[in-house]
């Protein structure tokens, strides 16, 4: 039996590797070698982790259906894994780069991620995903355009801005875990950074000479896309450009219904989509601000990040008080409202012909419900941990998806509860049982008392409700059953729900997780397991043949040469001569090989 099965999936993925070379969608090509720098974005010295020595890292820029191929070089003195954040992978959770699904990459070591942006567009962005490393950088923004047979809902824009938005420790991401496994809260953070750059000097008091600031050049009269990814640790920002409105147009893969805002509050993990008329006349330049929220204002007023909007026809530099964000740091009534006013745009076309609202949601019947509660951290076994309904989420040797695939017995529980247990907390590799094609209903209950947001990977999921106090079924009555945004990451309000509906069309295995980098840290997730039970290649593609092994399978993992060489051969200057395509059979022959000595282990 396992002789036929290896064979069947070497059948398999010579096929893949056929397709490979004959495929209509395009594929595209990076090459990121991840170092650390030294930096000063808030006038300290210190570590950064650059992406082919920039800080933050490039933006990847892609268009629907493309092949994406990254090339990643780890010269961290650590492992390393790159998270696609908001990518769904579709069939292929095997590129999704958390130690759930992957093997990290060890330091010194290149290893090539492969996966199509299926069936999406829209605002992403990518970090590294272990070791607490976010806190130091190694992040960038994620475009994935539209086909140009498939309109979008607006008229194009003259230009497309990119800006990451977060806050940010002086301290590295070493010293920042250090802290966290002393069991000690991280504090206050330091700044705030607009694409890797401190603040513009607004305040001589409040921000010291010598700091480099993000200067945004624009046209007057033209309008940009400016897309803003909050990719910082735990502070939600309010986000605002002086004199200027920010017409809402797209979420993290969704267009929404057009709405003008002043200032929008962005959450940890979340990205937005702006239209942005460049209208106003050009005697200074224009303040872009991105303040901390939800906290004492007295106390946090050097915590903002500011930016320079600089018109091409200016005649002085920005200057008078920053533009006001709301104030309701005890009331949080207007930030909720303003959430629940994102609505999805039903009649907008998406990454393909059909209108977004043709699937109607709504009407479907929620086969499985999951009530998760969090909490401030607590005390487990001697440890300060984070947890979701009781059960502090404790990472497996072996990546629960390899372990699936080789039948590892004991790698982790199917068993994540319903509701949240009674009882003391317990630290588990626990996971959520998914049901092939079932339609599941989350109810993420904020107990803590800081705000959260949430993310799911592998999917977009409905954000049809949100409200303060306790869930109860009762709650339904207030669903949104019609044009909830559909989006990756969600605010949890302190003291609140918040009601997410997701439809498991995604076989693979997906992380559910806070996107505030301290509690996920210390355990605040699980995975959401969906499996096919007629296992067939055509839900799930199989295992890459430059899979890393580690765990239980260590014994798999070999330095293998010709692998290597596959890597040499995804790097631009073979990618246009017939060298190419004689590293492919090379690879084929290699996955042979591989596949050789699985088989010798499983017989």
């Amino acid at each position: 039996m396992a002789l036929c099965r290896g064979l069947s999936l070497l059948a398999i993925h010579i096929a893949l590797l056929a397709s490979l070379c004959s495929a209509a969608d395009l594929f595209v090509y990076f090459d990121f070698e991840v170092s650390y720098i030294t930096a000063s974005p808030l006038g300290v010295p210190q570590q950064v982790i650059a992406i082919n020595g920039k800080f933050p890292g490039p933006t990847i820029n892609v268009t629907t259906n493309n092949n994406v191929v990254v090339n990643v070089r780890n010269k961290l003195d650590e492992s390393l894994l790159i998270h696609w954040s908001g990518i769904q992978q579709r069939r292929s959770s095997w590129q999704d780069g958390l130690l759930g699904t992957n093997c990290p990459i060890p330091p010194k070591w290149n290893w090539t991620y492969q996966f199509q942006v299926k069936d999406q567009v829209g605002s992403f962005f990518y970090f590294p995903s272990l070791h607490f490393q976010r806190a130091s950088g190694g992040f960038g923004g994620f475009i994935i355009n539209n086909r140009a047979i498939i309109p979008i809902p607006f008229d194009t824009p003259d230009g497309d801005i990119t800006i990451l938005i977060g806050d940010w420790y002086t301290r590295n991401h070493t010293a920042l875990r250090k802290t966290l496994d002393a069991g000690k809260g991280l504090g206050m953070p330091d700044g705030v950074l607009i694409n890797g750059k401190g603040p513009y000097q607004y305040n001589t008091t409040l921000v010291p000479d010598g700091i480099d600031y993000e200067t945004i050049e624009v046209h007057p009269g033209k309008t940009y896309r400016i897309r803003v990814h909050n990719v910082g640790i735990s502070t939600s920002l309010n986000f605002r450009i002086q004199n200027h409105n920010l017409l809402l147009a797209e979420t993290e893969g969704s267009y929404t219904v057009q709405q003008n805002y002043t200032s929008l509050d962005i959450h940890v993990g979340q990205s937005y989509s702006f239209l942005v008329t460049m209208d106003q006349n050009a005697s200074t330049d224009y303040y872009i601000v991105a303040s901390a929220r939800f906290v004492n204002e007295s106390q946090w007023k050097r915590v903002t990040g500011v930016a320079i909007l600089h018109y091409t026809n200016s005649k002085g530099k920005a200057r008078g008080p920053l533009p006001e964000g709301p104030n309701d740091e005890f009331d949080k009534t207007f930030s909720m409202n303003q959430a629940r006013s994102i609505r999805w745009n039903v009649s907008a076309s998406g990454a393909r012909p059909n209108p977004q609202g043709s699937f109607r949601y709504g009407s479907i019947n929620v086969t499985e419900v999951y009530v998760l509660r969090n909490k401030p951290p607590e005390m487990i076994d001697g440890k300060r941990r984070a947890t979701l309904s009781g059960i502090s989420f404790v990472n497996p040797s072996t990546p629960i998806r390899l372990a699936d695939w080789f039948k590892v017995k004991g790698a982790y529980k199917l068993d994540f509860p319903t509701k949240p247990v009674t009882g003391p907390p317990r630290m588990e590799t626990s996971v959520i049982n998914g049901t092939y094609r079932g339609f599941m209903e989350v109810i993420l209950q904020n107990n803590d008392t800081k705000m959260h947001a949430y993310h799911m990977s592998g999917y977009a999921f409905f954000v049809v409700g949100m409200d303060y106090g306790e869930w109860t079924d009762n709650s339904r009555g207030t669903y949104n059953k019609w044009d909830g945004i559909a989006r990756t990451t969600t605010q949890v309000y302190p003291g609140a729900w918040t009601a997410i509906l997701v439809s498991l069309d995604n076989v693979g295995i997906w992380n559910l997780r806070t996107e505030n980098l301290d509690s996920w840290y210390l355990g605040q997730e699980t995975y959401v397991r969906v499996v096919n039970p007629e296992a067939t290649n055509k839900t799930e593609f199989p295992i890459p043949d430059n899979a890393l092994f580690c765990g239980a399978l260590s014994h798999l993992q070999k330095n293998f040469f010709f692998s290597n060489l596959y890597n040499v051969a995804s790097h631009s200057f073979l990618r246009e001569n017939k060298l190419f395509y004689i590293f492919i059979l090379i690879k084929t022959l290699s996955s042979i090989f591989l596949y050789l000595l699985i088989l010798l282990n499983q017989v």
